[in-house]
């Protein structure tokens, strides 16, 4: 109600200042919305890298190619991650591997967890799609990655920070409603439940 009434009293060029304000909190809160979807360690390596690979985006052939396969790497690391789950053993400590149609693999032996739950389901696949498409996204509208690859495009960035992570993060946001994810992959953090030995999958449901 404050900001209401200072800006109908003051009816200046001074109130343009915080509706771009406004767009801007709402942009970096989309993006870091979408950033809650990937790996914590692939987004620290890619926000701590671009910046040196794409000499802050004075980029010359050997800096775009680095780039291009730091882009390819962490967009690989985000899909596979969706395909490995965790679950702490018998001898009290955290086991990764990767899901497959038979359980988790590679799969020690464990008298407290019935690996074969963790089996590989439809909706990693989706999480794999989301986890790649929103690194993607965020990773090609980076201000390096823009000022390397296509400079010019820096006039209609701004549009699309605000446009793409929003439409991405809707799209997202619903389809992780339907798809739920359940494990505690390579790269995720682990929640308040997920040192429990009871598998974190029901095979009996749907994905």
């Amino acid at each position: 109600m404050i900001a209401d009434s200072s800006s109908l009293n003051s009816p200046s060029p001074s109130a343009s200042p915080p509706k771009s304000s406004g767009v801007t909190s709402r942009t970096l809160a989309s993006v870091g919305s979408l950033i809650k979807l990937l790996p914590t360690g692939t987004v620290f390596v890619f926000q701590f890298l671009n910046p040196v690979l794409t000499n802050s985006g004075e980029c010359n052939a050997s800096n775009k190619s680095l780039c291009a396969i730091l882009l390819v790497l962490c967009g690989f690391s985000c899909a596979f991650s969706s395909f490995t789950d965790s679950y702490t053993g018998t001898d009290k400590r955290r086991h990764y591997g990767i899901v497959s149609p038979k359980g988790l693999w590679p799969s020690p032996a464990s008298d407290s967890v019935d690996l074969s739950s963790y089996k590989l389901k439809f909706g990693d696949f989706v999480h794999a799609v989301l986890s790649f498409s929103v690194f993607a996204v965020l990773g090609l509208l980076d201000t390096n990655t823009v000022n390397c690859f296509y400079p010019d495009f820096q006039s209609t960035q701004k549009r699309l920070l605000q446009v793409l992570p929003t439409a991405i993060g809707v799209v997202a946001g619903g389809l992780f409603m339907i798809f739920p994810n359940d494990r505690h992959g390579i790269g995720y953090p682990l929640t308040s439940d997920s040192n429990d030995t009871t598998p974190p999958n029901n095979p009996t449901g749907n994905a």
